[in-house]
């Protein structure tokens, strides 16, 4: 059975927010919620802050320029820290008694390393000893974490953890600017960008949980995720080129997951209807040559992105189109 999920983000810029995505999410996903992001809290709600909760041995604070690596944590990583913790009672609390499949999300070492800033300034992505580092970090901080969602969700059947990579192809491409934004930093080679994130998801497998891989950027380097570990990728279907279909094919065929974005994340004027999203899939599959049956329990639907850039109720009516379009697919 096709089912749907979302990706993460949600609107809203207080701890209500949090509440209220949270509901909607249970309600609007029963087949695979998530636990809500919303980076409107400010910057330790943000995908960077979040994962730096999470991160093991290191410490950062939060400078003009962003996040920087640091000897112990500054006050904003400890209110990072403490703002998780109370987003995981929060879950807690919401889901007594669940069971099923649940998702979380958390982002990737080469998006860190593109974000956080060395002591001295410029990224870490500058520093070859320091984005091992931080790797190594977020792979030993991801263990604990996915207990303390275990145990806060006992009832969770399979416990998926979507990491997010979408700064992953301007490192490979040598994209990411560097401090002075007159240069770009070094690519970072093939080998090395696998390497780093297979430490992630070996030890979110470790762990019993699912590790999937999400990019909402253009040329996202889909063989290489499947060969650090992924066993689902996340993709925006409509930034696709001939080689991703190819690969997501052949994701499929080998028993793994792909999550089709096709739900508009920002409102849309006139939403598509879920009947013609369901034949776009279908489209899709046969251009592959995929029967749709074969593959219906590993293909997943879901907004293109995240969801933080659209209001509250177009947030709900995505997660509600991504749904019913599910149910286009299984009917």
């Amino acid at each position: 059975m096709t089912i749907a999920t979302g990706i993460g983000s949600m609107p809203g810029e207080d701890q209500a927010a949090f509440e209220t995505a949270l509901r909607v999410v249970l309600d609007q996903l029963p087949d695979l919620p998530h636990l809500p992001e919303v980076p409107g809290r400010g910057a330790v709600a943000s995908m960077t802050g979040r994962a730096l909760a999470v991160v093991a041995g290191l410490g950062f604070d939060l400078q003009p320029a962003g996040w920087r690596l640091t000897d112990a944590a500054g006050v904003d990583h400890r209110r990072a820290r403490s703002l998780l913790a109370q987003d995981l009672d929060g879950l807690e609390a919401a889901v007594d008694g669940y069971a099923g499949d649940f998702k979380i999300q958390l982002a990737g070492p080469w998006t860190l390393s593109a974000t956080v800033e060395k002591p001295r300034g410029d990224k870490v992505l500058s520093d070859v000893g320091a984005r091992r580092d931080l790797a190594q970090a977020l792979a030993e901080g991801a263990r604990e974490h996915l207990r303390d969602v275990r145990r806060r969700v006992p009832g969770a059947a399979r416990l998926v953890v979507q990491v997010d990579e979408p700064a992953l192809t301007a490192v490979l491409g040598g994209g990411v600017p560097t401090a002075s934004g007159f240069g770009r930093h070094r690519t970072v080679h093939p080998p090395e960008a696998s390497e780093h994130l297979s430490w992630l998801l070996a030890a979110i497998a470790d762990e019993g949980g699912e590790p999937w891989v999400h990019s909402c950027a253009p040329d996202a380097p889909l063989q290489l995720l499947r060969g650090a570990g992924a066993r689902a990728l996340s993709v925006d279907l409509a930034l696709m080129r001939a080689a991703d279909h190819e690969v997501l094919g052949e994701a499929l065929e080998a028993g793994e997951s792909v999550v089709l974005g096709i739900v508009a994340s920002l409102d849309p004027a006139t939403p598509p209807s879920d009947v013609a999203l369901a034949e776009r899939v279908r489209r899709w599959l046969d251009m592959l040559g995929i029967d749709p049956e074969s593959v219906a329990p590993q293909l997943l639907v879901s907004p293109t992105c995240g969801l933080a850039g659209a209001s509250y109720d177009g947030s709900r009516r995505a997660l509600a189109l991504a749904r019913t379009t599910a149910q286009a697919l299984n009917g």
